[in-house]
């Protein structure tokens, strides 16, 4: 089901016909919209000051640098439908906000059997682990959160973002991006640079019912200006699903159906079987397992062999002969020297 679209900003209607790349002139812009010239260049301020490169020629008009693939909800859902989505969920597109699992976590929970996706084109407070924040150029990835009811929680439900993973990942793999890996708890990597990273939430009863929010932010096309904000923010290099796909540009909507479909469809299994189903492939993708690692909880740094996670997602750390069980904290592989890389 494709939720009602919301009045279209003045904006979000320009980049709509900016996207194909072509120069379009400022009076055809104005008469196309149904507005003055006036209220064309104030539209082009806003869409600049959201990190859009909007190229202006002297006399001539406006384009974007490149053609970009904007999301659109019924196409989502039509994609997801076609790869075995859930028949009931409620696919959602905002052009902007500052977090889609912040709206969705703080909304009504919906009715167990017919979760919320949310996606935006334009997030501006989108948020990973321990507060950080997920930085997204505009058009080169996704973003998107899944809003789902259990009718009873889990056991295991700390494991969840860990089956998450294993399904973004596996679906990569079946749209053909090699060499996506995972390292707990929650990164999609392309080798050892973040390819994408994932964020669940819960509220939830003892024993009863709960209601969890999962965010996913995924680099598809990082384009370089894009890529040099990334590296000055993080000090570090992200992979895109581009790379992994040998150079291929993905289709934004169909690899964001696919993606979200395939985690919807894990949900389900995973309110049904818990982790137990995912934690085979989980060692498959580990990106850590048997490596030398360093993990950071609060100040104390720990240093040992990662060796997978056990049934509850816990990671296993090999500590001086004795195994011990990490629910939380940032780990990263530790080279033979005293840096590390990951």
């Amino acid at each position: 089901m494709v939720a009602a679209p919301p009045l279209i900003p003045l904006r979000q209607r320009l980049l709509t016909l900016l996207a194909d790349g072509g120069l379009h002139s400022g009076a055809k812009l104005a008469a196309e919209l149904g507005v003055t010239r006036a209220a064309i260049w104030k539209s082009i301020a806003e869409l600049r000051a959201r990190g859009i490169a909007v190229l202006s020629l002297d006399r001539r008009g406006y384009r974007l640098p490149a053609p970009v693939e904007l999301l659109d909800a019924r196409q989502l859902c039509e994609m997801a439908r076609a790869v075995g989505c859930e028949p009931d969920a409620r696919f959602e597109l905002q052009f902007e906000l500052g977090s889609t699992s912040d709206l969705l976590y703080a909304a009504t929970a919906p009715p167990p059997g017919a979760p919320r996706v949310l996606f935006a084109e334009l997030q501006s407070a989108g948020r990973g682990r321990r507060g950080r924040t997920w930085h997204a150029p505009f058009a080169s990835g996704l973003t998107f959160s899944i809003g789902w009811s259990f009718a009873e929680t889990p056991p295991d439900i700390a494991a969840l973002s860990l089956a998450m993973g294993v399904q973004a990942a596996q679906a990569l793999h079946d749209i053909g991006a090699t060499g996506v890996r995972l390292k707990w708890p929650n990164d999609l990597l392309l080798g050892h640079r973040k390819l994408g990273g994932l964020l669940a939430q819960l509220r939830s009863e003892t024993g009863g019912p709960g209601y969890v929010v999962i965010g996913l932010g995924l680099n598809l096309d990082i384009h370089p200006a894009g890529r040099a904000a990334i590296i000055a923010a993080v000090d570090t290099s992200p992979g895109d699903v581009r790379e992994a796909l040998g150079g291929a540009v993905p289709q934004r909507n169909r690899t964001a159906a696919i993606v979200s479909s395939a985690m919807l469809q894990g949900l389900a299994v995973f309110e049904r079987q818990g982790f137990a189903p995912f934690a085979q492939r989980w060692a498959e993708l580990d990106a850590l397992r048997d490596a030398p690692v360093r993990l950071l909880q609060g100040t104390d740094v720990l240093e040992g062999i990662a060796r997978g996670v056990d049934r509850d997602g816990a990671l296993l750390v090999e500590r001086e002969g004795r195994m011990q069980r990490f629910v939380s904290g940032d780990v990263t592989l530790r080279s033979a020297s005293a840096g590390s890389a990951g």
